[in-house]
């Protein structure tokens, strides 16, 4: 009996079609129709006009906040980053026992499973209002991005070049220092770069719940039907955003 060349996959066929009713059924539950499409559009539209031209004139408020959004997503990265370091080594198998192992991954995992907005929430009602917040929030998710990811670069490493800086007698700093860091140096350094990326980003926005930052004064806008100074800012927030990405593929093509 001849097979056809393409056979129909029917359970996967099933599913997408039970997919596709699943998701019109979610639609009709979340009151998602044309209508109300259609008018948001419209009311979108004279939002937008709304906010044009932006208004730069308040350019010294504007200024105080960009620069305290990147001072934050510094300190937090930079912080995030010396954190990770360690979490990363104890957290990979091929180097550390499972009793060591276990608990940290479950404290990588900890920091990685709540939003950074949720942990910055927590943060201002424990620290405060203030830049403060906004550090101890992003640092969280730093040490959750970077430690995984590290941790997962180092069980991918060559063990030979470990055994070979064992068989010398060096002490354990040793065996880190010349078998295991040279081996992940440039890809730490991409995730540390991707990381300070992510912070400036987040840092506009973690201020909208009292963390510091822009997000504070883009809040602030937004209550007083600002929305010329609104949109000075998200073009203020806009043009960092670049400029960090333009930045952070030269830091890239000049480690390759």
């Amino acid at each position: 009996m001849r097979r056809a060349a393409f056979a129909p996959n029917w359970p996967l066929r099933l599913a997408l079609l039970a997919l596709g009713l699943y998701a019109i059924w979610a639609t009709a539950q979340l009151g998602i129709t044309g209508e109300r499409l259609w008018t948001g559009f419209g009311e979108a539209g004279r939002f937008l006009a709304r906010m044009w031209p932006p208004n730069f004139a308040r350019w010294e408020l504007l200024l105080e906040g960009m620069l305290e959004s990147i001072q934050i997503a510094l300190l937090s990265t930079a912080l995030g980053i010396v954190l990770s370091l360690p979490l990363g080594l104890m957290a990979a198998r091929n180097l550390s026992p499972w009793w060591l192992r276990g608990p940290v991954r479950g404290f990588i995992a900890v920091c990685r499973s709540l939003h950074y907005v949720i942990v910055a929430i927590i943060f201002v009602k424990a620290l405060g209002f203030g830049a403060l917040a906004g550090v101890a929030a992003l640092t969280v998710a730093s040490m959750g991005f970077v430690a995984k990811l590290f941790a997962e670069a180092i069980e991918e490493i060559s063990m030979k070049q470990v055994e070979a800086v064992r068989a010398t007698g060096a002490a354990p700093a040793a065996v880190l220092l010349y078998g295991v860091l040279p081996q992940v140096a440039s890809r730490f350094v991409g995730f540390c770069i991707y990381q300070l990326d992510s912070n400036l980003r987040n840092s506009t926005l973690v201020g909208i719940v009292g963390a510091g930052g822009i997000g504070g004064t883009l809040f602030a806008a937004f209550k007083r039907f600002d929305y010329d100074f609104v949109a000075a800012i998200l073009l203020s927030i806009i043009a960092l955003i670049f400029a960090a990405e333009v930045i952070s593929g030269r830091i890239r093509q000049a480690l390759r």
